[in-house]
């Protein structure tokens, strides 16, 4: 049986970067939005998992960390390719990307019947690379002004810091969307590509998603060694160095200027220093030694004793006139006062033995008027 042909694709150093960017990002992503989502209950189930808000912050951090590790990385790469080896600028977006866009499209809704013939890159995948690139531009300016907002507002106004909050989690929201959408159909739904994996792209996959870099590596001659390769490696090497050195003092720099936000200020001690006044005053206990058989005989003199200061004739509270047996007969606007023979339904009986009332009487006093209320309340 014939073993299909297959082309390498990505060699061991693109896949070594590629799946430290899985990572980084993916850690990135996770503990971004659950800091962004904070009181939905998978996030509070991840951050308990990972051991409090605490340690999400600095797996985010660390995470970006290595993300802008790889940024420094990905330009020594993307120079060595195009400097020293003189590879083509396939990468690069033009006129035929926008093209094959259009055909694309068109190709979808079936108004056209061929897909259009792209090289090495398509432009998915240029579209793509280019948003992974101006995220981490993004993500890398507005993290350094959350991470460093003091130093940051010295030469920016102090509305950069909210704003670089808004644009860092939208924009972070919008890449894990395109990832799940646009990468994980595009590379691992439609079908499946394994040559991140095993870095090497079958002949049948080459000819449907590149015919034009299979004509290219099918038609091409042998190359011939370059005599001047060794010297632009070296004078690559050494300015790359020096770039590199820089870049990653920069995020040494980025990443120790300040210690803000690390940890959760533990709430100080609660203090009440404000509490509402009690208008309600404070019962008040009364002794009344008075015989009180009738309303002449003990509970006018009773009520007018205890209550009328607030149940008078001029502005009796709830309506209750005391002053005198007939108004108190009468009763106030929520129930009768005083109803003749039934003590138990009598509104002063159950306000004194509800405990509600400012004034308390003392069990003898509520039996004496229990008892007065049931011989009929004479007069």
């Amino acid at each position: 049986m014939e073993t299909e042909r297959t082309y390498l694709r990505f060699p061991l150093n693109y896949r070594i970067e590629h799946w430290g960017m899985v990572l980084s990002f993916t850690m990135l992503a996770i503990t971004g939005l659950v800091q962004k989502f904070a009181f939905s209950g998978v996030s509070i189930w991840i951050i308990t998992g990972l051991g409090g808000i605490e340690n999400v912050r600095i797996i985010h951090r660390i995470a970006a960390t290595v993300l802008m590790v790889e940024a420094v990385y990905h330009i020594g790469l993307i120079g060595y390719n195009l400097i020293v080896r003189h590879y083509s600028a396939d990468l690069m977006l033009s006129r035929t990307d926008l093209k094959n866009a259009l055909q694309a499209f068109q190709y979808n809704l079936g108004l056209r019947n061929e897909q259009p013939l792209q090289g090495r890159y398509t432009f998915e995948e240029k579209f793509e690379y280019f948003a992974i690139i101006w995220g981490t531009i993004v993500m890398i300016v507005t993290g350094f002004v959350l991470w460093n907002p003091i130093a940051a507002t010295t030469v920016l106004p102090g509305e950069f810091v909210p704003a670089a909050k808004a644009v860092h989690s939208g924009e972070a929201l919008l890449a894990v969307l395109a990832i799940i959408v646009w990468h994980m159909y595009h590379v691992h739904i439609r079908k499946f590509n394994k040559s991140m994996i095993t870095g090497r792209i079958s002949e049948e996959d080459m000819r449907e998603e590149h015919p034009l870099e299979l004509a290219t590596l099918q038609t091409a001659a042998e190359a011939e060694p370059d005599p001047n390769l060794a010297r632009r490696r070296r004078n690559f090497l050494a300015i790359y160095g020096v770039v590199a050195l820089a870049l990653l003092v920069g995020i040494y720099v980025f990443v120790t200027f300040e210690q803000t936000a690390l940890e959760t200020v533990v709430p100080e001690e609660t203090v009440v220093i404000y509490t509402q006044p009690n208008t309600q005053p404070e019962p008040i206990a009364v002794s009344f030694e008075m015989p009180m058989t009738s309303w002449e005989n003990g509970v006018g003199q009773f009520f007018q004793t205890r209550c009328v200061f607030c149940h008078g004739s001029r502005i009796p509270l709830s309506g209750l006139d005391l002053t005198t047996y007939d108004t108190a007969l009468l009763g106030g606007t929520s129930l009768a006062a005083i109803i003749p023979n039934d003590p138990e339904n009598s509104g002063v009986i159950l306000k004194f033995t509800n405990g509600d009332h400012p004034v308390l009487m003392t069990n003898d006093e509520l039996e004496r008027l229990s008892a007065w209320i049931s011989a009929g309340a004479p007069q």
